[in-house]
């Protein structure tokens, strides 16, 4: 009975021995794991399980520190992150891997080796910087330079109205190629960015190619006759003013007289109010807009006679004209006909001798003067500037312009100027041509106005003259030309007014 006793214990000594062997050598393993990463923890979405700190390290660099493609058009670029300025937080992310590591403490882990139960892991999150200054410098030196496209000015073509656009160049959309770039940085597995290459618009034109896009259109009319033309830009003050006649060599001086036909109801509209004080009379207003609207001579009469003055109201319309620096432009006798001359007025304009339009001796004028009439209309209902405060002492308030704009802008008769913008476009204008008595045919046409665009504001005062009759179609493609050139030169780039 001893020795099967004693046999037993040797036994169960040797068990234990044995099984403090066993745990000795799964502690020993156990300790060894632990000093690794886990099984299945992830940085950044790459798999470190099993690995040290360095190896971990070195795995990670591989993956994000390798260089990106960057596809610009039909060109790849390879570029190394470290250039872009791109740099990854390991010490961080190592860190945030050791924590979770030692989170669970080394029994409750052991226990759980010992069972072969997983121990959980969560993907630390990629951690990095990226110096977007220095990446965009980069874009900037050696991207930009060999596929950017500087953008040429748009250039009219000869003879048309339009400019042709198809010069415009190319640019890099740096926020957005950026925010790709960023991207493909932060990829594990797609590592390209496909660089944003914006289109960019050709450069506006220079206005002295406005002017040459005016002339060429004159130059490719059938119109033959003498063309002078004013436009004056109302943001800059550029000023195009020049006169043509189809293969003229060597171009007549501007300021020529003309007869006003019905753009002389601008003056009268201007002294009219200059002389009226609010609340005006109704049946003065009926009168205002049959002299614009429909351009009614004898409404203008009366608006000169019961606004102005009944017998002498030509000629204070005239002074007022000469008083804001107008010389050559007046109206002498009213539209009714027998109406007696009231003063033969002579202007530098009609006194040259190297030109003669015949102008009517009733009412003159130029492209410039009423360019400026209307310029400082423009003025004093924008800010109260031009010279009608100074000129008219206060008489004509800034509400007024503003009213007399309004009548000006409901002469919507769809030809010359307004014929060449889209009828959208607001154009407070008045327009002019008569047959002549003496020999039946149109010789003098004109228009002068305000044209309103998204693209800029400018004056527009075109008038036409030919010797032996001025065919009204041929003219007003003319003017149509001249206006949608002008129009689309202020509104490149801008989608047409419906």
């Amino acid at each position: 009975m001893r020795s099967r006793s004693s046999s037993i214990r040797w036994v169960s000594i040797g068990f234990l021995v044995i099984s403090a062997l066993l745990l000795v050598l799964q502690l020993v393993r156990y300790s060894s794991i632990r000093a690794a990463m886990p099984t299945g923890m992830k940085i950044a979405g790459v798999s470190v399980g099993g690995l040290s700190a360095e190896e971990a390290a070195d795995r990670l660099n591989q993956v994000y520190l390798s260089p990106i493609e960057m596809r610009i058009e039909n060109s790849r670029v390879q570029a190394r992150p470290a250039i872009l300025g791109y740099r990854l937080k390991i010490e961080n992310m190592l860190a945030a891997a050791d924590k979770q590591r030692t989170s669970l403490s080394f029994w409750i882990g052991f226990w759980r080796f010992l069972w072969n139960q997983q121990i959980s892991s969560e993907d630390i999150p990629l951690q990095y910087e990226l110096d977007k200054s220095r990446l965009k410098a980069y874009l900037e030196s050696d991207i930009a330079a060999r596929y950017e496209r500087p953008a040429l000015t748009a250039l009219p073509v000869p003879g048309e109205v339009s400019f042709n656009t198809q010069l415009g160049g190319t640019k890099i959309n740096y926020e957005t190629s950026i925010s790709r770039i960023e991207t493909a940085l932060n990829s594990r597995d797609n590592r390209v960015a496909v660089l944003d290459l914006a289109q960019t618009a050709a450069l506006k034109p220079t206005f002295d190619a406005l002017a040459f896009s005016m002339q060429a259109i004159i130059d490719e009319s059938p119109y033959d006759g003498l063309v002078e033309i004013y436009l004056k830009d109302l943001q800059t003050g550029k000023l195009i003013h020049f006169t043509r006649r189809r293969d003229e060599i060597e171009n007549t001086p501007v300021d020529i007289a003309f007869s006003s036909w019905s753009t002389i109801k601008i003056p009268i509209l201007v002294s009219a109010f200059s002389r009226q004080e609010e609340p005006y009379p109704e049946v003065l207003l009926a009168d205002i807009a049959k002299m614009i609207e429909q351009s009614d001579n004898s409404a203008s009469d009366i608006v000169a006679q019961e606004a102005v003055d009944s017998i002498r109201g030509p000629l204070l319309i005239s002074e007022d004209m000469f008083a804001l620096g107008l010389q050559n432009t007046f109206w002498a006798g009213y539209f009714k006909l027998g109406s007696p001359l009231l003063q033969d007025y002579k202007t530098p304009a009609n006194q040259r001798t190297d030109i003669n339009t015949k102008p009517d001796p009733y009412a003159q004028t130029t492209p410039a003067d009423l360019g400026m009439l209307l310029e400082d209309l423009y003025y004093c209902n924008k800010n109260y500037g031009g010279a009608f405060p100074l000129v008219f002492e206060g008489r004509v308030t800034q509400a007024e312009c503003k009213l007399m704009i309004n009548y000006l802008s409901k002469d919507n008769i769809g030809q010359l100027i307004q014929a060449g913008v889209p009828a959208s476009t607001i154009v407070a204008h008045k327009h002019g041509w008569a047959v002549e008595t003496a020999d039946g045919y149109i010789h003098t046409i004109a228009d002068s106005g305000i044209v309103f665009t998204k693209g800029g504001d400018f004056v527009l005062s075109i008038f036409t003259y030919h010797p032996v009759q001025a065919i009204f179609d041929t003219v007003n493609q003319l003017f149509a030309d001249l206006a949608g050139a002008a129009y689309n030169y202020y509104n490149l780039g801008i989608p047409t007014q419906q």
